[in-house]
């Protein structure tokens, strides 16, 4: 089948598909996700709104304070020879859809102001529909949109090619780096290329930790050594360990968002005293541990797609914790769950295969880092006496969008009576 027949029979899918007929042939999985999204969503099919660009003030403090700014030349550079010669551009967008910046030459980045595929825009699903940068940010892979496999008419004429970039020390999504152009001349192996660019970004993004670890490292190594064996850790802005003495080392020490320097109170240690060092922070030890009975209830917000988060409160404070994508689906299935789950259960519950316990033991034992005094095993739960409250989204399909977990699978779809 040539590129026209293919791009005719897309179409003929896509139409047949929003008059709610049976399609001449499924459209691929992702694509079908997306579009089941939209209609929830109520997306107009004929045309797609990105909304009001980003104030410029705005656009720089998201541009400033992305680590993708780190490797922008990376990205720029390995791409350069696609986009230069072409009509096609680069985009990277940040975790929630902006377009921090673009690149191409004159004609690909005047055609794509056509679309309003420019810097400040917004190219979420819920902004735009079906395309690679929000659909790759919603299934949390690379992904290839092509003509009429874009949920909105009004990108027939275009195909793009985006991936995922992850922050290497946590597995955060940081955003997305994508190729855009006109469909006709796109290539089938741009998604490969535009892959292979993101994992590059991660692997450069990963020796900048290092070197950052060095030398938080050799900063404060002598001014824990004049500490006479007190409890202290030195880590960097993200909690990442670089010295440690008197006490048991860790590879990532949990840090609220509002961290400061002075007394500070953190739920894995307890009353700290916080200083600032070159780079990082010397946390020394001063308080006592926290017991589960210091804390009464626990928050799991989930009502924020991208951005789980965990809020803690009891009688010595509170604090929250945004959650990465594995441990929003444990804490939920605990939560679920209050008298408990086994090692085998929740492998059953995330995995669908009760033997792969290793797995969930060990992330459990990250959650238990961050959820100190909160979370009891053997089996696995919320500790007796707290109160935990689920705060869902809107619409329960949109229950942790990117699971694919057995069970949340079937909460999201409950068995009818």
């Amino acid at each position: 089948m040539d590129g026209g027949q293919g791009t005719r029979l897309l179409h003929r899918i896509r139409d047949a598909v929003l008059a709610g007929e049976p399609p001449p042939v499924a459209p691929r999985p992702v694509i079908d996700a997306s579009w089941r999204r939209m209609f929830r969503m109520g997306a107009d099919p004929e045309r797609h709104d990105c909304g009001a660009l980003l104030e410029q003030d705005e656009l720089e403090h998201r541009r400033r304070t992305s680590a993708l700014g780190q490797v922008l030349r990376t990205l720029v550079g390995s791409l350069s020879e696609i986009i230069e010669p072409s009509l096609q551009i680069m985009v990277v967008t940040d975790d929630e859809g902006w377009v921090l910046w673009r690149r191409g030459g004159f004609g690909g980045l005047r055609q794509s102001n056509g679309i309003h595929l420019e810097e400040g825009a917004a190219w979420s699903e819920h902004s735009t529909g079906t395309n690679a940068i929000g659909t790759a940010l919603a299934a949390r892979r690379p992904v290839r949109v092509h003509s009429a496999e874009h949920f909105a008419r009004t990108l027939h004429t275009w195909t793009c090619a985006a991936s995922p970039v992850h922050d290497p020390r946590d597995g955060r999504m940081l955003g997305v780096v994508d190729v855009s152009g006109p469909a006709a001349g796109f290539h089938p192996t741009t998604l490969a290329l535009v892959s292979s660019i993101a994992r590059l970004a991660e692997g450069e993004l990963r020796e900048r930790h290092v070197r950052t670890i060095e030398r938080l490292r050799s900063v404060a190594a002598p001014i824990m050594c004049r500490l006479g064996g007190a409890r202290a850790v030195a880590v960097d802005a993200h909690g990442w360990t670089a010295a440690v003495t008197g006490m048991a080392p860790v590879d990532r020490l949990p840090l609220p968002k509002s961290f400061r320097a002075g007394r500070v109170l953190l739920p894995s240690l307890g009353m700290c005293t916080v200083e600032p060092l070159p780079g990082g922070w010397l946390v020394r030890v001063d308080g006592k541990r926290p017991h589960a009975e210091t804390t009464s209830r626990v928050v799991l917000d989930l009502s924020r797609p991208r951005r789980p988060s965990v809020a803690v409160s009891g009688s010595t404070g509170s604090w929250t914790q945004e959650l990465t994508p594995r441990h929003a689906e444990l804490l939920y299935l605990l939560a679920v769950h209050r008298d408990g789950r086994s090692a085998a259960e929740l492998a059953a519950d995330v995995f669908g295969d009760p033997t792969r316990t290793v797995t969930v033991r060990a992330e459990i034992s990250r959650v238990r880092r961050h959820l100190s005094g909160v979370l009891a095993h053997r089996p696995y739960r919320f500790s007796e006496g707290i109160e935990v409250a689920v705060v869902g989204p809107e619409d329960p399909l949109d229950l942790l969008p990117h699971s694919q977990a057995p069970a949340v699978l079937s909460a999201r779809h409950p068995a009818g009576p």
